[in-house]
């Protein structure tokens, strides 16, 4: 039982500005707001934010946990002067790389730092051809030990030249969906972790690979995690090798509904957009990886019914993204300003009301209670119709202190609640060893 006083609640959308706000928090959920609540409820703990701005919680809506370890790599990487070579000599290799250990390393200090940004909840994307079966129970407790609310996958693929690759990872999809659904049968809302249908990219999905996910999804009531589009290699083979535009084939095969994350999505064609609109399904826009990868800029976002924020494996600090996604589209001659990136940022919150059956995105009474405290001090008024322009030239990551998931405190003040160095100092000797098997990966 939390009592946070002397809240400024700031809401996305609609957005929002409320002062002078105690908030009660009663297990996982929001149990009143309110001025003055002091007196009128029993808390265990009490907290005067003294003013700071109390936000629903922010949710990286893309990110790939397994590369959490490939930040300064020092691996030998041969040149790579287009995407699918990157893919090929870096990414690839470091999945095929990764086992049981690296894994938890690489994902416990990616949900530590997501939260250290003020992030909540993280919706993953996975890969380890090596070590696919319970993988994702393993990123699991990684995200449990952290606190960190998510959605995972396996990205099913061919890419290794085998079948029963794909089969297997349609198999760790399946388990960790039923998994995930013992966790929500228990009840009292204490889970933490969600399962999707994970798939690489159309461009290694082979047929057999799409008929098996479709099975999947109406097996488990899931939906699909897929990148689609992101360069135009993938649009070439498509139509090269099936004859269709990529959302149509995925169409086809049944795997587009309003559970579906599509990622990237750079190079669709107009039909692809409407197929994945009528869908209600959701596109993540990840601006950072789009321009670190040079695969080019997605000049349709605004013509998407549902669109939401990723990284793409970029960190999970999405007051970064959230600017980075804004001036790109500028930048690019894009008509948009930034309450339009306010309300993307938003919409990871009704993905995750998608998944776990409860209202995510506001701060009211029976809302989960996931929240960001920023001591943000503005030198001009903070209000509903400016919020958005803060977030874009003022508010930072280093302005967050406090942060609460389901109901739980995970970050005080700027310290997390338990020790973290020795876990820093695990994760760089699984660091080290991991860029070794790389290296050896490519004798």
């Amino acid at each position: 039982m939390i009592l946070l006083k002397n809240a400024t609640i700031v809401e996305f959308q609609p957005p929002r500005v409320r002062t002078g706000m105690d908030i009660y928090i009663y297990g996982t959920e929001i149990m009143a707001v309110g001025a003055n609540l002091s007196g009128t409820y029993d808390a265990t703990r009490v907290i005067d934010v003294k003013g700071a701005l109390v936000m629903p919680g922010i949710v990286c809506s893309h990110n790939h946990f397994y590369s959490g370890l490939s930040r300064g790599i020092l691996a030998r990487i041969k040149a790579s002067p287009d995407f699918i070579s990157v893919l090929k000599n870096l990414w690839w290799r470091l999945d095929r790389a990764i086992d049981e250990e690296i894994l938890y390393y690489s994902g416990l200090v990616c949900a530590l730092e997501a939260i250290r940004c003020g992030t909540t909840a993280v919706i993953d994307h996975h890969a380890s051809p090596n070590f696919i079966g319970g993988s994702l129970s393993v990123l699991k407790s990684a995200f449990e030990e952290a606190g960190l609310r998510g959605i995972t996958c396996y990205e099913t693929t061919d890419r290794n030249g085998s079948l029963r690759e794909v089969e297997a990872g349609v198999e760790e999809n399946i388990a960790f969906a039923r998994l995930c659904e013992k966790d929500r049968q228990r009840g009292n809302g204490h889970y933490l972790v969600e399962a999707m249908i994970g798939g690489h990219a159309p461009v290694t999905m082979p047929d057999e690979a799409l008929r098996l996910m479709a099975e999947a999804v109406k097996a488990t009531g899931r939906g699909i995690h897929v990148h689609v589009a992101e360069d135009r290699y993938d649009v070439s083979h498509s139509h090269h090798h099936y004859g269709k535009d990529i959302i149509a084939r995925l169409h086809d095969f049944g795997l587009l509904n309003d559970k579906a994350l599509l990622v990237h999505g750079v190079h669709l064609s107009d039909e692809d957009v409407r197929l994945i609109n009528e869908s209600d399904a959701y596109l993540a826009h990840n601006a950072r990886s789009n321009m670190n990868n040079n695969v080019g800029y997605n000049p349709k976002i605004a013509q998407y019914k549902n669109l939401a924020l990723g990284t793409d494996g970029i960190g999970s600090d999405m007051f970064e993204e959230f600017k980075f996604a804004f001036f790109k589209h500028r930048d690019a001659g894009g008509p948009l300003w930034p309450d339009s990136f306010l309300r993307f940022l938003h919409n990871g919150n009704d993905l995750l009301g998608r998944y776990f059956g409860a209202p995510f995105g506001k701060v009211e009474k029976g809302y989960k209670a996931d929240l960001t405290i920023a001591a943000y001090h503005s030198p001009t008024p903070l209000v509903a119709d400016n919020i958005a322009g803060h977030m874009a030239f003022g508010m930072d990551s280093r302005d967050v202190k406090t942060v609460i998931i389901n109901g739980k405190l995970v970050l005080d003040n700027g310290e997390f609640v338990k020790d973290v160095q020795p876990i820093y100092e695990k994760a760089q000797k699984a660091a080290k060893r991991l860029w070794e098997q790389m290296d050896r990966l490519s004798d």
